[in-house]
């Protein structure tokens, strides 16, 4: 019984790193697709699709095996399509579903730059979504976050750096923009703290 359990044990192991494995490939498709390098497809979405031609250096980085199990899912999950080319070749493209999905990827490698000198402006991002939209205020609230935005109040979140293009393109993944002001300011009350928390050292 033991051993039993301990082979369930590893099974269960190796199928979970197989579904992260599958999920890591997937997010680097949907990145590659973002990114404009394409895959010449053959098949059937009722059977499979296959990879057909040279890949470029970046998708035999991902394997071709590997590759087409990624490509099939994301066509069961209606991330991506394919659609016939003049010649009568098929291009696999991102569906509008996909290209959020890849946009929200992108995001999360995202990053403000510090600049060489702090310009003592504050960058002051606040939102009212409603509440029927609640999945994309969270989201929002998410990517600010990961931007490095310190929240100083429901809502209101604040940054000194440069920031309106990153601002509007995380505005526009969760069609978000006419529910956001974004602010400059001079002076904040707690700035000392804020000062303290983006590491921004007085003159």
């Amino acid at each position: 019984m033991p051993n039993a359990e301990r082979v369930k044990g590893i099974r269960d192991k190796l199928s979970r790193h197989r579904v992260y494995r599958v999920g890591i490939v997937k997010k680097k498709a949907l990145l590659l697709l973002l990114g404009g390098l394409s895959l010449g497809m053959s098949g059937s979405p009722r059977t499979s699709w296959r990879i057909i031609g040279a890949l470029t250096r970046e998708w035999q980085e991902l394997g071709r095996n590997a590759a087409e199990r990624a490509v099939n899912s994301l066509y069961s999950s209606k991330l991506v399509a394919v659609t016939e080319q003049p010649d009568g070749t098929l291009t696999l493209v991102l569906s509008e579903k996909g290209r959020k999905k890849a946009l929200s990827y992108d995001v999360a490698r995202m990053k403000i730059k510090a600049p060489s000198e702090w310009d003592k402006l504050w960058r002051i991002v606040s939102f009212d979504v409603p509440e029927d939209e609640k999945p994309a205020r969270d989201a929002l609230r998410d990517h600010l976050f990961q931007l490095g935005f310190y929240e100083l109040h429901k809502s209101v979140f604040i940054h000194p750096f440069e920031c309106l293009d990153e601002v509007k393109f995380v505005a526009g993944l969760h069609d978000a923009g006419k529910y956001i002001r974004f602010i400059l300011a001079i002076h904040v009350d707690n700035e000392e703290k804020l000062k303290s928390y983006f590491h921004l050292h007085a003159p």
